[in-house]
């Protein structure tokens, strides 16, 4: 491949500063290290330096904090996607927004080729791609993952120590892990065997439950139109609403997670995950829309989740399919304004109260006591009229 220029999209861990090295040395041309800041705990300077020492011409750094949180945390939680009943997508929502960027710095560079460092088996791989092939598909791919023959964590080690790259992996304690503003992953290593219960050293947001507070701690949530605006009566930006939440829910020992997840690729994985911030999120968010969603349009919404997580977790962000189903999911969160109170303790969020000014629930119809706008008899008709079908069955079956 003939190349004059790479846009590498960088972390500054094992793998991409490998890769990094490598680039440079394979298309002996000018590698852009792009590292983006969606919320992970780094030390920006020590990123930029060891980048500059590791071979590359630039180093970019982009804060796409807010971005992320308003344009695709918020969103996909408006839309309570979850993918396979427990995954809240945290690595999922963030690919497309860091891979929107990089093409944007390869365009104002002038670059010609982007690279990442997701392995050959994930689904990393195919959300970076399809996010670039949808946005520039004149920009050429190099995945090193799938050509090169550092096809290993050992060899990738033994590949930095021969050329002076520190990495924070070792051989002993080799997690791959990904952290944003919703969530942290952990895989590899001894979580590679499924049977054996991660070490609780490697928690990095939340405590464990045991540990948590004896005492509950209660939170307010206001909502509006699906999207969550403040805590406790007090407004909060996007960034700043979800570095509260995970505070919270990290101090109570919520949004821990271990499952074995289906790739798209077409194997199993196992993942542990914290998402204390987002746990809290979609608890409470569901939460209101049972006061203020109307029936039918939460059971079409509902039967759309499945689909829609799966888009997210498959790569599919920027697809017409993905922008028709936002605006359904959006369309739907209209009514869903008011405020959701949690009950948060080890490692449990409870709602306990929620209300609002267009809420559909009714006191004088759900009552138990004597009321004057329900007549109980009319249920009579209403059961004899949807049992029709089930009488029709049963009438035949005894013929």
């Amino acid at each position: 491949m003939t190349t004059d220029k790479i846009v590498l999209a960088y972390s500054g861990g094992l793998d991409t500063s490998v890769i990094l090295k490598w680039l440079a040395e394979e298309y002996q041309c000018p590698v852009i290290a792009y590292a983006a800041d969606v919320g992970q705990h780094e030390d920006w300077d020590a990123v930029r330096e060891k980048g500059m020492a590791t071979g590359a011409e630039k180093v970019i750094i982009s804060d796409l904090k807010e971005e992320f949180v308003r344009d695709y945390i918020f969103p996909a939680f408006r839309a309570n996607a979850i993918y396979e009943g427990s995954y809240l997508l945290g690595t999922s929502l963030a690919r497309p927004i860091i891979a929107k960027e990089q093409v944007r710095i390869a365009e104002e560079e002038g670059a010609t080729c982007v690279s990442h460092g997701a392995t050959g088996k994930g689904n990393d791989q195919v959300r970076f791609e399809l996010t670039y092939l949808a946005l520039n598909p004149k920009l050429k791919i190099i995945a090193p993952w799938r050509i090169w023959d550092l096809n290993s964590r050992n060899r990738l080690i033994a590949f930095a120590k021969e050329h002076d790259i520190p990495v924070p992996v070792t051989k002993k304690n080799p997690y791959s892990s990904d952290e944003n503003l919703l969530h942290i992953s952990f895989e590899g290593g001894i979580l590679e065997d499924p049977w054996n219960e991660p070490d609780e050293e490697m928690f990095k947001l939340s405590v464990s439950p045991e540990k948590a507070p004896d005492k509950p701690t209660y939170i307010e949530m206001m909502f509006e139109g699906g999207t969550p605006v403040a805590i406790d009566g007090e407004r909060l930006g996007p960034v700043e609403l979800m570095t509260r939440l995970n505070t919270l829910g990290g101090a109570n020992g919520i949004g821990r997670l271990d499952m074995v997840e289906n790739r798209f690729v077409g194997m199993k994985s196992r993942g542990v995950y914290e998402t204390p911030g987002g746990t809290i999120l979609r608890i409470a968010h569901r939460d209101l829309e049972t006061i203020t969603l109307d029936r039918e349009v939460m059971d079409i919404r509902d039967s759309l989740v499945p689909r829609y997580s799966k888009l997210i977790y498959n790569g599919f962000w920027f697809s017409p399919e993905m922008q028709l189903l936002q605006k359904t999911m959006d369309a739907a969160q209209e009514p869903v304004n008011g405020v959701v109170r949690l009950k948060l303790y080890k490692g449990n969020c409870i709602p306990v109260g929620r209300k609002s000014d267009n809420s559909l629930y009714s006191e004088a119809f759900a009552t138990f006591e004597e009321d004057e706008v329900y007549n109980q008899s009319d249920a009579g008709g209403f059961i004899r009229l949807n049992s029709l079908r089930l009488q029709i069955q049963a009438l035949n079956r005894k013929k």
